[in-house]
């Protein structure tokens, strides 16, 4: 019988190749713990954080963060990254304005990572906990098989990689499904291939999300999960409701994609390169990384200052801010969510090129707020207004539509089925302006001849 081509494989041929099974169970078995340490990381984080921002106020006597208090918290955040992004191995990890993609972290660069989120996280840095846990995920699972087995199978890397990675975040998206469909589109696989990477990643978020999820509820400790606890009631939408939730996505995607592109220049400025590898000294990208951080501190406290609200609102990641905005939005008036939005969105765009997390967190929250306050105008409405928000960003960050609206679905909980139609529209409104605004900054840097972003760059970015 003669051979079937090597690209013309089926299903059947993937799925039954001999060692497959194997590694199905070596993506369960490195999910355990892969998700245990990536259960003491958040905890960990969470607890630093609610030390620094409630705590130690407490303890110097004030009823809450002051004004002022983002400012030493990032400079102590840029001064403690600075050696690690110079000195130690991986620097810390990827920029976050590059996304999300990308191979596996090798295990020796894990520590970096670790100290770099647990020095820019807990301290106010405007991003999210997603990329560490990616990182430390993949890097473990990699560990966990050891270098001559990887050495004699290179095809475990990509796939065990992306395993450790759905078990690691398996929960901190609302949903164990959110992870593997995430790692899945990024991929950009099809076919047998497909099949190939989305069982191991559906089993190890699986298994990460029971660990999570069983060790949260033994321990008591916050898993830190991007959830609404409570949501405006969401009713079927209506004609308004599309009018408004085009140019309202279109809105979030405009101020999404300029808080990237921001991070795009503040990157070149620390590093003194468009590409990944710094071009400057490691003095100089030190005290670059520490001024950016002071300016991540000096957005957050333009809030705190044009609003009078505390500053803990427009730090961080923004889960407990997204909670609590989604549960009364009537507690903030259009001025607030004004400031918050173009606040967090400077912030958070400075930290992006700057400091070290993931970009998918703060990013909801932008679009939330954004939405919120559109829901105010006529024939629209405060769910609906949320509804779109929270789609929209997800695609116009990520860049990955089918993942954005798994994960705003996710958020909504029951309300999702009536939202769902509302959801797609916005989706594919900000993914399509999101691409119109790149290439247009492309054509732009191009025409400037500054060279165009490399081709191999990653997709979330």
């Amino acid at each position: 019988m003669p051979q079937q081509p090597a690209g013309d494989l089926t299903l059947r041929d993937v799925v039954l190749k001999r060692g497959y099974l194997g590694l199905l169970l070596i993506a369960t078995l490195v999910g355990i713990p892969v998700s245990l340490a990536a259960f003491g990381f958040v905890s960990l984080e969470h607890e630093l954080q609610h030390w620094v921002w409630e705590s130690l106020p407490e303890a110097v006597g004030f009823d809450r963060a002051p004004w002022w208090w983002p400012l030493p918290a990032l400079l102590l955040a840029g001064l403690l990254l600075a050696p690690v992004v110079t000195r130690l191995p991986g620097r810390g990890g990827h920029v976050p304005v590059d996304g999300l993609g990308g191979p596996p972290t090798p295990p020796r660069a894990l520590p970096g990572v670790v100290l770099a989120a647990l020095a820019c996280l807990p301290l106010g840095a405007v991003l999210g906990p997603e990329a560490p846990l990616m990182a430390l995920g993949g890097g473990l699972a990699l560990l966990a098989v050891g270098s001559t087995r990887r050495a004699a199978r290179p095809q475990l890397v990509p796939v065990l990689g992306a395993a450790g990675s759905a078990a690691a975040i398996s929960t901190i998206f609302g949903s164990p499904l959110v992870a593997a469909v995430m790692l899945i589109e990024a991929a950009g696989l099809g076919g047998p291939h497909l099949v190939a990477l989305i069982l191991p990643c559906l089993l190890a978020s699986g298994v990460g999300a029971l660990v999570f999820t069983g060790f949260g509820h033994w321990t008591g400790l916050s898993i830190g999960a991007l959830s609404l606890p409570s949501v405006p009631p969401m009713g079927i939408p209506d004609a308004g409701d599309f009018l408004w939730g085009v140019p309202l996505a279109a809105l979030v995607a405009v101020v999404c994609v300029s808080g990237q592109l921001i991070g795009r220049r503040v990157k070149v400025f620390t590093t003194g390169s468009a590409t990944g590898e710094p071009a400057l000294t490691a003095g100089r990208t030190a005290l670059r990384t520490v001024l950016c951080a002071v300016a991540v501190g000096a957005c957050i406290t333009a809030f705190a200052l044009l609003t009078g609200r505390s500053p803990e609102e427009a730090a961080l990641s923004g889960q407990a801010t997204l909670g609590a905005l989604a549960a009364d939005p009537q507690s903030w008036s259009i001025g607030a969510l004004v400031a918050l939005t173009l606040c967090k969105a400077a912030g958070w765009g400075i930290a992006l090129g700057s400091l070290r997390g993931g970009p998918i967190f703060p990013a909801v929250l932008i679009g939330a707020a954004v939405g919120v306050a559109c829901g105010a105008l006529p024939g629209l409405g405060t769910a609906p207004g949320l509804a779109a928000g929270l789609a929209a960003s997800g695609a116009a960050v990520t860049r990955l539509p089918v993942t954005s609206t798994v994960l705003a679905a996710a958020l909504l909980g029951g309300d999702a089925s009536n939202a769902m139609p509302l959801l797609i529209v916005a989706t594919s409104t900000a993914f399509l302006t999101g691409e119109l605004i790149r290439a247009r900054a492309s054509d732009r840097d191009d025409g400037r001849g500054r060279s165009p972003r490399p081709a191999a760059a990653r997709r979330t970015g």
